[in-house]
């Protein structure tokens, strides 16, 4: 008897939902197990039209597992919920579906290219992680929540970033995750006890490998001239910041977090993106409040600051979302150098329908009368008194290899993010996760800095310092010594090579089982498992 019609879309949404999890906050990492359900419906789809039928599941296991996902993004047009409220659930259904059809894609080809081997798990990782590559990639990308980021950062199986990136730890995450689904699959007993060996030996050399990489650095090692960092955390709720009468209250925080006593002077103070609700050119020219900048940092000090800037340039104002660095000389405060954030929002930092977001009151979501412009290529900033730095503001922090390659190599990275538009969801937690990984791709500490939380200080392996955190909704600061950089990873040496063997691995995996013929028991077993 074939079961209900709703069976295998509902079993499919399950396997999605099971996946999404997986990442932190919720850490459910059985849910992996969801990659063995998505590839058991896509291997026994019976009909007319396989392919729509594998495309239409892959869309709503990734509808599950996106909306898992990416829920929090509602919660921008819940910030002026009169105007914009009625825009939230548009937002996430459009932001869940979109992102889902790559997972549809892969679905449709994973079902046309479809092994014969039992080296099914192998195709079904190569296909899968490369539709999670075009997501990072097509129109700017969106790689939130990779598949391989389901592991905690700083976990012993997260450090496999360390020698293949975001992307590679995500092939190995799907092959593993799916290899289960063969034993429910007409694939000789041999093989499957084979293939389940394979996959537990692969997952002990994840937790034994990384477990091995943390304890050679069990203990945050500092170079002797570490300079003492300072994170501002002034928990400004994203409701009350816009308002015109509130600049004064807003840098009043940062100024009495920033001068409050600790055990030593910091040398590096860091604000976080657009700490400010102005552009910060008004406040450099206006006499005022230039001496309440300069008298925020003391001399010898260097303040990192998140904030809008603009020029003029053909003619027009052309505006930035930048970080500036600030060192206080005996008698002034000086510009010591600024990065300019290259990749940019679609949506949020500029308009892709920027006339009609304009007709529909949308773009006043960004606070800017116009559009940002992306700035050069990331290049390590440096400035006295700074240790070379790579920036990276707000969602830069998501994309693998970021900034990697473009100069010499910096000491730390920092990511200034404004998550104050996420509210309390789980959408900073899932960031401070995703930022950290690009901590254990380079084996470079990473700092973030955000208004609201989450704010941290990391090392290179991708761990949390102790006691070097603020969650969300805190008011407060983190004082820390800047952790020294780990040797050069292998993937930042090599990039996304390493990923590139594993999709090599799964094209002869494939072309392995695409010579071998079914035998008879098998094809008729194939059959009886459609039917059920």
């Amino acid at each position: 008897m074939s079961r209900s019609r709703w069976y295998a879309p509902l079993t499919a949404l399950l396997g999605g939902l099971a996946a999404g999890v997986a990442h932190p906050p919720f850490g459910m990492i059985v849910g992996l197990l969801g990659y063995s359900l998505i590839l058991l419906r896509l291997e026994t789809i019976q009909g007319a039209r396989p392919l729509r039928a594998a495309f239409g599941l892959g869309w709503l296991s990734g509808l599950g597992y996106f909306g898992v996902s990416t829920w929090w993004i509602g919660e921008p047009f819940l910030v002026d919920s009169r105007t914009y409220g009625w825009m939230a659930p548009f937002a996430i259904v459009l932001m869940g579906g979109g992102l889902a059809l790559f997972w549809g894609a892969a679905g449709a080809a994973y079902r046309a290219l479809r092994p014969r081997s039992a080296w099914k798990p192998l195709v079904f990782a190569g296909v899968f992680a490369a539709a999670e590559w075009l997501r990072g990639h097509v129109l700017t990308g969106f790689p939130w929540n990779l598949v391989g980021e389901s592991w905690r950062a700083g976990s012993a199986p997260s450090q496999a970033a360390a020698l293949v990136g975001a992307y590679g730890l995500t092939w190995i995450t799907l092959a593993i995750a799916s290899a289960p689904a063969t034993l429910m699959l007409p694939v000789r007993r041999l093989a499957q006890a084979g293939l389940m060996i394979a996959a537990g030996v692969a997952l002990t050399a994840l937790y034994a490998g990384g477990a091995g990489r943390l304890a050679a650095a069990a203990r945050p090692i500092y170079a002797k001239d570490t300079p003492v960092i300072r994170v501002v955390q002034a928990d400004i709720d994203q409701k009350e910041k816009w308002r015109a009468d509130n600049l004064n209250a807003v840098f009043s925080d940062y100024e009495r977090l920033t001068r409050r006593p600790g055990k030593a002077r910091p040398d590096i103070v860091i604000w976080p993106e657009g700490a400010l609700p102005a552009v910060i050119d008004d406040l450099i020219l206006d006499p005022g409040w230039s001496r309440r900048l300069r008298d925020v940092v003391a001399p010898g000090q260097t303040l990192l600051m998140g904030a809008n800037r603009a020029e003029v340039r053909d003619g027009r104002y052309r505006y930035y979302n930048t970080l500036i660095a600030f060192r206080r000389d005996p008698g002034a405060l000086r510009v010591s150098g600024f990065y300019d954030k290259h990749r940019l929002v679609p949506f949020g930092e500029y308009m892709p329908l920027g006339d009609f977001a304009r007709a529909i009151g949308f773009r006043s979501l960004v606070h800017m009368e116009d559009d940002f412009t992306a700035g050069p290529r990331p290049q390590p900033l440096s400035a006295p008194g700074l240790p070379a730095v790579q920036p990276l503001i707000c969602y830069e922090a998501l994309f693998p290899g970021f900034g990697a390659g473009a100069g010499p190599r910096p000491a730390w990275i920092l990511n200034v993010s404004n998550d104050a538009w996420f509210g309390r969801t789980s959408g900073p937690w899932q960031h401070l996760n995703i930022a950290s990984y690009r901590a254990i791709e380079q084996g470079l500490p990473i700092v973030r800095a955000t208004p609201t939380g989450v704010s941290a200080v990391i090392d290179a392996q991708g761990r949390v310092m102790p006691g070097k955190q603020l969650g969300l909704g805190a008011f407060g600061v983190i004082d820390a010594r800047l952790p020294a950089p780990a040797a050069p990873t292998p993937y930042s040496r090599w990039g996304d090579w390493g990923f590139a063997g594993l999709l090599l691995a799964s094209a002869l995996a494939w072309l392995a089982g695409r010579r071998r013929r079914p035998r008879a028991a098998e094809a008729a077993a194939d059959r009886t498992l459609g039917m059920t």
